[in-house]
């Protein structure tokens, strides 16, 4: 009688069936989603073509889409509304200078991304986040988040006219530890209102709860090491809050929570902390460690006369736990042009 296969061998199996069924899945998925938008980008066209040759004159304009719009869902189904309509042609309208108008034409994100990138007035905000969705995979939830905590303008605020230019070409590109050290961080995901009393402790727990949103947060290249990482010496230990990986810059990256203003001893410990895993931790062919103070408050002349010049190793940062106001940012960025 022959042997039966292993429990193990089957699972194995059903595994390598599982994921070829989920990689088909997801290719499908992708591909229908393609010619969904592609589609859509050419009755958008279509409709625009129609406007420009004079056949749909202004007065008549939004009589003609209803009924083409009463024809189309009467032969395909839902979906041709007028107001779908208006937004297939204010589709084509937006990106017919920047997608190929070929069969082949090349669309990255879903339709829904576009729909709400379609409502960002600023060109170059707009192909900004066009770029961070694509290259990061984000959801149309997390695109909304990063819009919604104003992503560009804080990125804005650490470069100069011509580095502002290049997030619109180029989206966030990772060089140099400054490049992944927002300020301020946006932590409205932890659901604490601006002026309740919680404790530092409190505070990384909520984090580590949203480890995922934190991650998104906190920019490109991030993977968690641990929270509360002990470092001994001397016979004492000392903790340091979290501890990430930023796998752009191959480096540690170190972060400490204060839930005051920040204070020289505050600085110093995280030069400690930094120091250590320079020295103890890191590999020979792994690049400096970054630590990061998150803080309430802080000086910048306090942080600037504390740290050593052509610091580019430890960063404080403020953080808020409500959205920020976008008037506001844009105009500290246009103040310091």
């Amino acid at each position: 009688m022959a042997n039966e296969p292993s429990s193990n061998t089957k699972t194995s199996l059903y595994n390598k069936i599982a994921s070829i069924l989920e990689e088909s899945r997801k290719f499908v998925a992708s591909t229908v989603n393609t010619a969904m938008v592609q589609t859509y980008f050419e009755i958008g066209r279509l409709i625009v073509e129609e406007e420009q040759h004079g056949n749909i004159r202004a007065e008549y304009g939004k009589e003609t889409l209803k009924k083409l719009s009463e024809k189309l869902t009467t032969n395909y189904g839902k979906g041709f509304s007028q107001r779908n309509l208006e937004q297939m042609r204010q589709f084509y309208l937006t990106y017919s200078t920047q997608i190929p108008q070929t069969p082949s034409a090349k669309f990255t994100l879903s339709y829904s991304h576009y729909l709400f990138l379609m409502r960002i007035d600023n060109p170059d905000e707009r192909k900004f986040y066009e770029i961070e969705a694509t290259s990061s995979n984000w959801s149309l939830r997390e695109l909304k988040r990063q819009f919604d905590s104003d992503l560009y303008e804080r990125l804005s605020l650490s470069k100069d006219k011509e580095k502002v230019k290049l997030l619109a070409q180029q989206g966030q590109v990772v060089e140099n530890p400054s490049d992944i050290v927002k300020d301020p961080y946006v932590l409205e995901f932890l659901g604490l209102p601006e002026k309740s009393y919680y404790s530092e402790s409190e505070l990384e727990r909520r984090l580590i709860e949203k480890l995922e949103i934190f991650l998104l947060e906190l920019g490109k290249g991030y993977t968690f090491v641990g929270r509360q990482v002990r470092l001994t010496f001397d016979e004492k230990h000392f903790f340091v809050d979290l501890v990430f990986y930023n796998r752009f810059l191959q480096c540690f990256v170190l972060i400490d929570l204060k839930i005051g203003e920040i204070t020289h001893q505050d600085l110093g410990q995280m030069q400690m902390y930094v120091n250590y895993y320079d020295r103890f931790v890191k590999l020979d062919h792994e690049n400096k460690t970054i630590g990061i103070i998150l803080c309430k408050k802080k000086s910048d002349s306090l942080v600037e006369i504390t740290l050593p010049e052509n610091n580019n190793q430890i960063f404080a940062s403020k953080y808020q736990t409500v959205l920020p106001n976008k008037e506001d940012l844009i105009k500290l960025i246009q103040s310091e042009e």
